[in-house]
Formats: C-alpha cells, sequence, structure tokens
C-alpha cells in the first residue's frame, strides 16, 4: 500500500488538534451554563419535544435514553475534562486506540447536545465544529505521522466555508454586489463586539473596501489552497488575516477561530527536523 503519511506536518497537526480541542472546551462550557435555561427541563424551547417528537436515526443523541438537566451536566463535565486532556496533549501520548476513542467520545457528547438544541444550536459553527471534531478522530496520535487524506480533508473543509460564504454573499441582498453592505453591517450584526462601533465609523470608501476585500479572500484565496508551495502558504496566511479582521471587528462564536484552523493545514508550518526523521 501507499506511505500517505506525512511527517513533516507534525506542527500543522498538534494546531489543528490543540484548536480544536480547545473549542470543544469552551462549547461544553457553554452548554453547561446555557443549555438548562434554553432547552433544558424548565427551559424556554425544551428538549423533550425534540426526543419525543423525533427517532435516534432522525436526530442521533444520547439524550434518547432519557434527558434530565443533571444529565445534560454530566455530559457538558465530561466533554469539558476530555477536551481540556486533548489541550494538554495527554491522549495523545496513549495508544492509537485510545486517542482516536476520546475524539469520538467529544464528537458524540457534541453531537447529542446540538441535535436536541433547536433554535439555539442551529447555527453554522456548531456544524463546523462537528464536522471539524470528526476529522480530528483520525489525525493520530504523538507516536504516528500525520495521514495525507486527513490533513487534505481539512483543506477541503477550509476551502468549501469561505468559497460558500463568498457565493451566497453574490446571491444575496444587493448591498454585496454594489460593495454597501459594510456600511451598515458593523452596526447591526447580531453580536457586536466592544470595537464594532469603531469600525463602523471608518469612511464609506473604505467599507467598500472591506467587501472587495471580503470577496477576494472568499471567492479567489480558497482555490490557492490547492496550488503548490509557496502558493498555498500564501493564500493561507492571507486568508487567515482576513478571518483575524473578522475576529477583531465583529462576533461570530467559534466560526472563524475553526476556519483558521482549517487554513493552517494549508500553510507550510512544519519542521525539517521532524522531517528529517
Amino acid at each position: 500500500m501507499p506511505d500517505l503519511s506525512a511527517p513533516a506536518y507534525w506542527l500543522s497537526r498538534l494546531i489543528i488538534e490543540r484548536g480544536i480541542a480547545g473549542i470543544y472546551c469552551v462549547a461544553f462550557v457553554v452548554a453547561l451554563k446555557q443549555f438548562p435555561a434554553l432547552c433544558g427541563e424548565r427551559g424556554l424551547t425544551p428538549a423533550r419535544v425534540v426526543l419525543e417528537n423525533t427517532t435516534f436515526l432522525q436526530s442521533p443523541s444520547l439524550f434518547h435514553l432519557g434527558y434530565s438537566d443533571r444529565r445534560l451536566r454530566a455530559v457538558a463535565c465530561t466533554g469539558i475534562v476530555l477536551s481540556a486532556l486533548l489541550v494538554l496533549g495527554l491522549p495523545q501520548q496513549a495508544p492509537l486506540p485510545v486517542t482516536m476513542a476520546t475524539w469520538f467520545v467529544l464528537w458524540a457528547l457534541y453531537q447529542s447536545i446540538v441535535n436536541i438544541g433547536r433554535t439555539f444550536y442551529s447555527f453554522g459553527w456548531e456544524t463546523l465544529l462537528l464536522e471539524a471534531g470528526f476529522l480530528a478522530i483520525f489525525l493520530g496520535n504523538a507516536s504516528t505521522a500525520p495521514q495525507w487524506p486527513v490533513l487534505l480533508a481539512f483543506r477541503w473543509l477550509a476551502f468549501r466555508v469561505e468559497l460558500g460564504a463568498g457565493l451566497i454573499k453574490l446571491r444575496g441582498d444587493r448591498c454585496w454586489r454594489d460593495l454597501t453592505c459594510m456600511d451598515f453591517h458593523h452596526e447591526t450584526q447580531p453580536m457586536p463586539n466592544p470595537l464594532s462601533r469603531t469600525f463602523h465609523r471608518l469612511p464609506r470608501g473604505f467599507h467598500k473596501f472591506e467587501v472587495a476585500g471580503n470577496f477576494f479572500a472568499q471567492l479567489v484565496l480558497p482555490w490557492g489552497l490547492f496550488f503548490p508551495q509557496p502558493i498555498a502558504s500564501i493564500a493561507a496566511l492571507l486568508m487567515i488575516g482576513t478571518q483575524l479582521y473578522l475576529i477583531v471587528s465583529g462576533n461570530y462564536a467559534w466560526l472563524n477561530w475553526l476556519t483558521v484552523i482549517a487554513i493552517v493545514r494549508a500553510w507550510r508550518c512544519r519542521s525539517a527536523r521532524r522531517a528529517s526523521r
């Protein structure tokens, strides 16, 4: 069989797995604090309604065995502990089946929460975390080299996220096509951060540049991820810069951070020392 390992990209894998584990940890903390009030036994949209009207195949979730706020907290706390251990790199030092099982359990636990969260868990960053978390199952452990198909899958994920975001703007509101959307975007976005007001007050000419730059980052640069080096690295760094700009100027939960983590795969962050072994 052909050798599909990519030992030179051990650093890319480390960044990807630590990043995804960190976001998992945040997601489970959010569930622990907010899910009972939103979808719990006395929540705004109780999860029991979903469980009563769907089967496991329609909405896979461990809570089909029975939901209670106490069980939800147990699931969330388990997810926090496992993701924190992955951030520290401890499961990665264990045999490969243990490492893979840890990632799988995280994915299954968070899938169980998302699938009964209804409106409050219907955002793109939830599904993106689950997809990235599923790919993480196959990243391997400390004693195995990263595999090219898995690393390529992360690159493909970044490509789809960025290109899809650009295409949906083209077919959406006319303001994207006439370069005026950013005139009011920073002011009206659902979750502005403390700097959003400052960005909103920038000159209108700069707002047009923002929209044009956004289209370039989402419709042109993603194709560069599949070009030979150093083009792929240049495209990746420019896309990462765009995502960091979005993080500074707005708030889209962990959507932008996950995109950055996926893009890291295309950036040539590798070590010659490891590659020579």
